[in-house]
Formats: structure tokens, C-alpha cells, sequence
């Protein structure tokens, strides 16, 4: 079992929260985002709803059949790589629930996963590996749970199995949430936290960004654990 090291209390704002009137006005748009269009224009309008600013100047979009390993730090991670990608989605199947999100990941066609069965394994490094062969690009946070931005724990190997079965390239992005020129940590989906108050706390968020930046890519040489320590470096949030 992977264990974050981070709570809520590692949250803080560094900005007052905007007021009544835009809190409002961001949670109704956030819910008109949900309705027609396209997965990217509905994660575009997500984006746009609350006010967050995307800096993906250094983001070159995956070549189809590469394995895409994040950081992961917030539920606003996965709008965030389906605006700027056309990807699957390997998520644990609780995210399935999660309001707005939960709809995003199902329309991408994700794979859905139980994390706390080690006797699933070998079937989803398997489905995974059949979806890079298809010629689809699949998104993993390799960390297989949430970190605040500041903290991480080491990138779980199983997926890199998955692109090493299926001869698919590999290509690290690294996230970073900021609130103007300071690092953020409150888009932040950690510990005993709800994904509800989480979505509270962007909503109420001043100057939020995110930067989006993809490394070169990785070949599928070698084996699963220098590939995964190889992945992680330019993904850790300095």
C-alpha cells in the first residue's frame, strides 16, 4: 500500500480568496462545462470556469502509443492532460465518482483499476500494454496517490512493465500549480480531504495557474525500476 506524506495541513493559501460574487459565478460555469462539445472543449471550459491559467509553452503533446507518466497532485490534474492531450486515462476506479471529473476520465475511455489488489496487477500491466499496441496514448501518475506539490514518494514500476511489453516510448510531465509568482498547494487532493472540498478551495482561489512541461522522451530499454527512477526526475516539483 503507497502512503502520501502529505494532509491537509500541508495546504495553504498564499492569496485571500475571491469574493462571494466569483465563487458563484465560477461554480455555475464550472457546471455548464459539463454539457456538450468535445472531452478537450470540455476540459478547456473547465479550465476557463475557474479562472485557472494553463502555461503549456514547454508541453508537446504525446505521439500516439506513448506512455505518459505524471506527478500527481490534484483531481485538476486530469482536465488539465485531457485539454492539452488526446489520452486514456489509467486511474484508480474511485475517480469514476468524483463530480465533473469522474465523467472526463469514463469519456476518455480510462482504464479503471482497484489499487488495493496486487491479484489484478498482471491483468491491467497487460490491458495497459494491449492499449499502447492499439496505438493510443495512456496517461499514469506512477506515484499511485496524491502529493501536495512539495513532497512525492517513488514512482511505482508496474507501468513501465506495460511499456516494456509493448515497445512504447515514454514521456515524463512534470505539473506545477502557482498562485501568480508562488508555488500553490492548493489545488491539493490529499489525505483524509474530500474531492468536494478540494473543488471548494480552487473555486475560492486567487491567480491560480498550472505549468504543464513534458521532458524527452524515454525508449523502452532496459528494466521497469531505472525506467521508473529515470521517469520521476524531471517530474519533482523543485
Amino acid at each position: 500500500m503507497i502512503h502520501s506524506p502529505c494532509t491537509p495541513l500541508c495546504i495553504t493559501d498564499p492569496l485571500p480568496p475571491v469574493d462571494t460574487a466569483v465563487f458563484a459565478r465560477r461554480a455555475s460555469a464550472l457546471l455548464s462545462a459539463c454539457a456538450g462539445g468535445s472531452l478537450q472543449d470540455r476540459s478547456w471550459r473547465a479550465l476557463r470556469a475557474l479562472d485557472v491559467e494553463v502555461d503549456h509553452s514547454a508541453y508537446t503533446p504525446s505521439e500516439p502509443g506513448t506512455l505518459v507518466v505524471a506527478n500527481h497532485i490534484s483531481w485538476l490534474d486530469i482536465p488539465v492532460l485531457l485539454a492539452l492531450d488526446s489520452a486514456v486515462f489509467l486511474a484508480k476506479r474511485e475517480v469514476a465518482r468524483w463530480p465533473f471529473v469522474g465523467g472526463l476520465a469514463k469519456r476518455s475511455g480510462a482504464l479503471f483499476i482497484d489499487r488495493h489488489s496486487y491479484r489484478g496487477l498482471p491483468r491491467t500491466v497487460a490491458d495497459l500494454a494491449r492499449t499502447l499496441r492499439s496505438g493510443r496514448s495512456v496517461v499514469v501518475f506512477p506515484e499511485a496517490t496524491t502529493c501536495c506539490g512539495v513532497h512525492s514518494v517513488p514512482f511505482r514500476r508496474a507501468a513501465f512493465q506495460a511499456a516494456l511489453d509493448a515497445g512504447a516510448p515514454i514521456q515524463p510531465v512534470r505539473i506545477s500549480y502557482w498562485q501568480g509568482e508562488v508555488p500553490s498547494t492548493v489545488p491539493a487532493f490529499v489525505g483524509d480531504d474530500t474531492v468536494l472540498a478540494s473543488v471548494r478551495r480552487v473555486l475560492r482561489a486567487r491567480e491560480l495557474s498550472v505549468r504543464v512541461s513534458s521532458s524527452p522522451v524515454l525508449e523502452p530499454l532496459g528494466d521497469r525500476r531505472r525506467l521508473a527512477a529515470l521517469a520521476q526526475r524531471p517530474c519533482l516539483i523543485s
